[in-house]
């Protein structure tokens, strides 16, 4: 169920209702009761312990540390601001088209 329509339910229900809807809530939580998580469980467990994160792409990123001359770098800001896309992107297209242009010789 979704967490709205979850709420929506909750908050339609009396007090008394709504007493009896989360009374297993008000136990100690007992270990004998815990099983091991399943394969799915664990799945989703490790996915929202993550939290969203980038998506990956390719292989994943590797984050680098280059010198770039500040005028190429303003230019380079200034083109990749005017494409709407980032200076990583814009790094990214460049290196594509040097290596697909080395690799037609």
């Amino acid at each position: 169920m979704k967490p709205k329509k979850l709420v929506a339910r909750y908050a339609a229900l009396s007090r008394t209702e709504l007493q009896q809807a989360t009374a297993e809530f008000d136990e100690e939580m007992i270990a004998t009761k815990s099983r091991p998580l399943t394969a799915a469980e664990r799945r989703d467990w490790e996915k929202a312990r993550r939290g969203p994160g980038r998506p990956r792409r390719g292989a994943g990123a590797k984050a680098i540390s280059v010198s770039v001359e500040r005028g190429l770098l303003a230019r380079s800001d200034a083109l990749a601001s005017s494409l709407g896309i980032s200076r990583a992107s814009l790094i990214e297209r460049g290196l594509k088209a040097v290596i697909a242009a080395g690799t037609r010789r």
